[in-house]
């Protein structure tokens, strides 16, 4: 384990990593964050078996539901740091548009 201090919560796989995803709650041992699950859920439309089969196979199911365990009972803050991050990237964007470019392929 690396210098950094984590700190584990009540929810099996869930942990904070100061230093590491600014301290959001994840995946032990990954990068994955709950929101990360939250999004593939409720924006994707999957499931959490289609989460762990398809879009993080290195997760197990267990972890995959404790993740959004962990988000039915942290919803105001989860959902802060999505807002949050999706006001710093539209004012980015709006602060920075010669550095952005649409990688969208055309008519999509």
């Amino acid at each position: 384990m690396s210098s950094e201090s984590w700190l584990k919560t009540e929810y099996a796989h869930i942990v904070r990593t100061g230093g590491v995803l600014g301290g959001e709650p994840r995946i032990e041992g990954h990068r994955i964050r709950v929101r990360d699950i939250v999004a593939a859920r409720d924006a994707g439309g999957l499931t959490p078996e289609e989460i762990a089969a398809s879009v993080y196979p290195e997760l197990t199911l267990a972890q995959v539901y404790s993740a959004l365990a962990y988000h039915q009972d942290h919803q105001l803050e989860i959902d802060q740091a999505t807002d949050d991050e999706r006001r710093f990237l539209s004012d980015f964007i709006e602060q920075h548009a010669q550095l952005v470019r649409d990688v969208r392929p055309a008519g999509g």
